[in-house]
This record gives structure tokens, sequence and C-alpha cells, in this order.
């Protein structure tokens, strides 16, 4: 198939194109880099050293004999969008290209403004390219188990059924986000579930946990080809954060008391339920949610488990919670469709931690221990509210637009 990942620069992006091309599909990527300019306005740095794009395409080429086209640009300039879709013709859309981060969201209002603009606005452009110019195109959007927060009831994949005052109807499953970042994705769901009722559009909504991992079959093969890797306070991953504390000498920070509960799953998994909704599309008109997660885990359990496998001491410090959640929670979340697809999964093992470590301690020098120390505050007052943190990144004075790459929200920690 034809398929144009966007946010293909991005954590997620650029494995699952390496991916998609290795099995054989036609791949574009799109980007504007603009996760990059995020670490120069926080001062961080991928752990693991990036190659450009550019360098990203020719060393794949050169090691698969296999072409990956790459387009620069702007999800929110809509001539943009319209002459990519245009050009490459796809027949599969993955959509990873939104910022991520929920810290980042919540830094002041500027970064909210920035956050819900970019996303939202973003797929808005997409939904109308598609629909003006090839409805049949399938959307693969990546959502966030983040958008339902933590209900008292069981969680459902995408809708659930109301039975009220003698009648039932199914319905979209009620959201509960955690931060301006979760909120844009809310909106990107309701916007392309109407998409797809009034333009039969054909769409795929993949509500993620959080990814841990760095290495996949495809960026193992050339260190030019290699992803990021984040630690830090703002996009950094909690278990891959957990096992950069454990190399540094740096207490596990878990926030509050530990026993929030996230979805979680391998970054190889991620790639497979890619490939598996691109390959098993909606139906005309269908829009469809799939919990993409293989795994359940408490902060605290995570925290323990690195402890377990690290082979020198290991703090386990409790921080206050910079975020306003609650501590203790149910939560159960259905995640049998892509199952049934044919999902495979990964479990979190202690040879995982033992890969994460490895790749920790093989670029401890470029750890800044620092960049760990959570600074985002979701409890503002009105004066810290007046002068909370800078403007966000701005994708102009870099020559480009400001479609991000993948994600995590997709990945938040």
């Amino acid at each position: 198939m034809r398929v144009l990942v966007l946010g293909g620069d991005g954590y997620l992006g650029w494995p699952t194109a390496l991916h998609l091309s290795r099995r054989g599909h036609e791949v574009g990527v799109v980007d504007s880099f603009a996760r990059r300019q995020y670490d120069f306005e926080m001062g961080v740095d991928s752990l693991v050293p990036i190659a450009t794009l550019q360098r990203r395409v020719h060393t794949w080429s050169k090691v698969s004999g296999l072409h990956i086209a790459p387009f620069i640009g702007d999800l929110t300039d809509a001539t943009f969008v319209e002459r990519t879709l245009a050009a490459f013709e796809p027949e599969a859309i993955v959509h990873f290209a939104e910022q991520r981060s929920a810290p980042y969201s919540m830094i002041d209002r500027s970064h909210a403004v920035y956050t819900q603009v970019n996303n939202v606005v973003g797929t808005l452009n997409l939904l109308y390219a598609i629909a003006e110019q090839d409805p049949s195109i399938h959307l693969v959007k990546l959502g966030t188990m983040g958008e339902y927060g933590t209900p008292n009831i069981d969680i459902e994949e995408g809708f659930i059924e109301i039975t009220h005052k003698g009648r039932k109807d199914i319905l979209p499953y009620p959201k509960q986000p955690g931060s301006f970042y979760h909120l844009s994705k809310v909106h990107d769901s309701h916007n392309i579930m109407f998409a797809c009722r009034i333009w039969g559009l054909r769409a795929t909504d993949l509500n993620q946990g959080i990814v841990y991992g760095q290495q996949t079959e495809e960026t193992s093969l050339h260190p030019e080809l290699a992803t990021r890797f984040d630690y830090d306070g703002v996009f950094g991953t909690v278990l891959n954060r957990f096992c950069v504390q454990a190399v540094a000498g740096h207490p596990l920070t878990v926030y509050g008391q530990g026993s929030q509960i996230r979805g979680m799953l391998d970054i190889r998994d991620t790639l497979a339920c890619i490939e598996l909704a691109v390959t098993h599309p909606a139906d005309k008109g269908e829009y469809r949610v799939f919990n993409q997660f293989t795994e359940s885990f408490s902060l605290n359990e995570l925290a323990g488990m690195v402890s377990d496998v690290y082979p020198g001491t290991v703090e386990i410090s409790h921080i206050d919670n910079p975020r306003v959640e609650r501590q203790e929670h149910y939560y159960r979340a259905a995640h049998t469709k892509l199952l049934d697809l044919g999902l495979v999964p990964h479990m979190l093992s202690g040879q995982t931690i033992e890969g994460l470590i490895h790749v920790a301690e093989r670029y401890r020098d470029r750890i800044d221990p620092v960049a760990i120390k959570p600074t985002v505050q979701w409890r503002h007052t009105a004066s810290t509210l007046a002068t909370a943190g800078s403007e966000p990144a701005v994708p102009e004075a870099f020559g480009v637009g400001v479609e991000t790459s993948a994600t995590i929200g997709s990945a938040e920690g």
C-alpha cells in the first residue's frame, strides 16, 4: 500500500515508517521538525543522538535498498496538506503529527493554546483534504488512553451501551482528559467521528498507552536509523525515565503515592498495531476505536521492577505530584480488538528493562540530571499563571512550519 506517515521524524513515526517500508509498503513521511525545536526551547536533548531526517532517509535507502519520500511542511498550512496528498496519493495515512506532551501543554496559556491549535487545526486540515481529494483514504490516527481518564467503571473501546429511562443507545465513551494536550486528542476524536458520519470517511482512532523502548528491528540496522529516547521531565516517558535515573544514580521519582495506573506497551507493539490497522482498514463511513496497550502497571510497580533489575543500588523517592489526578483509582480497560486482528504482544520483562538500562548506560555521558526534575505544575495560582514558562518554540525561526513529530501523548509519562 501507499502509506503516508505524518510526524515521520518522531519517536514513533520514524520507526513506523521504517517498519512499513521493510514490510513492502510504499512510504512517505511528513514532518516540520517542531519536535526537535522543543528540545532547543526546553534546553534538553534525546539521550540517544539522532541523525537528521535527510540523513536517515539516505541511510535507509543505502541499508535496505528501499526509498522513503520526505515532505517537509506544516499541517496547519492547508495548502501544504492538500499538495502533499495530491503528490503522494496515499491509500492510508498514519497520523502521529501532534504536540504529544501533557506537561508541555500545561506550562502556561501560550503552550496550551499552541498545543490545541497545532493539534486540532492540523487534523481538521487533514480531514478536509481527504474529503476533497479521496474519501477512500483510510486515516489511522494516534489517540491516547488519557482521553478516558480514570472512571470508576470499566473502560470500553471507544463506545459504551447506555440504558437510560428505559431506552438504549451505543454512545461514545465519556471522556475525562487530564491536560490540555489530552483535551486536544478528545477534540480530534470528535472531529474525526463527525467527518466519518457526514462525509463518509473511514478512520481508526488508536487510543495508545504509554510506550517504552527505543530499539526496533529496523532502527538497530544502523546508528543513523536510531529513534529518540526522552527522559526529561517534560517529554520523558515514565519507564524510560526510571531506567535513566537508575543509571545516573538519581532517585526514581514517583509522583505522589505512586498508585496511579497506566496502560503500557512496547515500542515494537506500536509498530505491529499500526500495521494491523493499516492492512485491516475501516469501512466507508466507519469511525472505529482500538485501545492500543498490552498491560497495566502502577507507577510503584514500574519503579519496583527497575529497582529489582538494576544491578546497583536504587533509591525510590516519592515526590509531590505535579499533576492533578486521583492517587487511588479503579482501572480496567478493554483492549481486545487489536488482539483479535492478530497482535502478538511483547510483555514487559526483566530482559526488556535490562535493554533500556543498557541504552542508558551506553549514553550515560549525555544524561543531564537537571532535566529529570519535573518543572511543570498543574496547580497554578493567578501569579504563577502570569509568569510561567516561556513562549513555545517558534518554527518560523527555523524556516519551517508547525507540524510536529510523533508522540507519544501517545507516549506521555
